[in-house]
């Protein structure tokens, strides 16, 4: 690898740490209420006491007025720490992989950008994803129960591995690395293609977008992924739950038991509070990310 793509591939490492740190900080009361709006529709939830909310306000309002403002917050560290390692990692195998499939002008089809995307995912979710959402999942449920039993993440981590090992972190980690796949997949080719689109069509310079130009295009970008990847997030909550090992015995044993248990409508559950979420994440952290990749130049 020569000095100008080291550069390069550092610098894509380092502006999508910082977008996906600002943009998990920002973002993250809308994640809690999909993930609980998720959880309750399993069986062992029920058996367990855990509450049912009417909707995602509902949600959002019930767990302000028992639990106060941070109560939106339970579960942030992990998904904050993961969110800017999985978003450097994400920009970092991204860039990489565009740039070895891309033409003389750097330039890539759809289905070349697809793969990148795919590719990006995919590793994000091996290395980071997985751990850091099955201990915010594990305790947004436990927030959920009557009497919950952890006493933060450090506690929840130490518990996980000591009742289920290691492996017990990982769990979901088949679910979390197609969630993953799907969803850059889907985001970096809606908002390259929609780049490129803006530069053929604008006097715009392709490496100095206005902030408002690329947060637009990582808005539209967020609200295409979240429909065409719905049923992989909802697959993935349930599959991280504590209570996955009695209800299902693997994630397409879910995506059966989710369907005809609560009809295939509720594979897109939390539909709401994830486009809430995606929508704003996805122009935040492209217009972060190009902001500071524009400060590094």
């Amino acid at each position: 690898m020569s000095t100008k793509q080291k550069d390069r591939a550092t610098h894509s490492l380092i502006a999508g740490t910082i977008a996906g740190a600002v943009e998990g900080a920002i973002t993250y009361p809308t994640e809690l209420v999909k993930t609980k709006m998720q959880l309750q529709g399993s069986q062992q939830y029920i058996t367990q006491g855990g509450h049912t909310y009417k909707g995602p306000i509902d949600c959002a309002l019930t767990t302000f007025k028992t639990q106060g403002i941070g109560g939106l917050y339970r579960g942030l560290t992990p998904m904050l720490i993961g969110n800017a390692a999985k978003a450097g990692v994400r920009f970092l195998t991204y860039d990489t992989v565009k740039a070895q499939l891309g033409d003389e002008d750097g330039k890539l089809s759809m289905p070349r950008m697809m793969l990148a995307g795919l590719c990006a995912g995919v590793i994000e979710g091996a290395t980071v994803v997985a751990p850091s959402e099955t201990i915010k999942t594990r305790l947004i449920h436990d927030q959920c129960m009557p009497h919950p039993k952890y006493r933060g993440m450090v506690d929840c981590v130490q518990t996980t591995i000591r009742t289920d090992g290691v492996a017990g972190i990982y769990r979901g980690v088949v679910p979390v690395m197609a969630r993953q796949g799907a969803n850059s997949c889907v985001r970096f080719a809606a908002y390259d293609t929609l780049k490129q689109l803006l530069v053929t069509h604008t006097a715009t310079d392709a490496k100095s977008i206005p902030f408002v130009y690329s947060f637009g295009l990582g808005m539209a970008a967020g609200i295409i992924t979240v429909y065409a990847t719905m049923p992989f997030d909802v697959v993935k909550t349930r599959m991280q739950s504590p209570s996955s090992k009695l209800e299902y015995k693997n994630s397409l044993h879910c995506v059966w038991r989710v369907a005809s248990d609560e009809g295939p409508a509720a594979l897109w559950k939390g539909a709401t509070p994830r486009l809430s979420r995606l929508m704003f994440s996805g122009a935040i952290v492209f217009a972060v990310y190009e902001e500071v990749m524009k400060l590094m130049r």
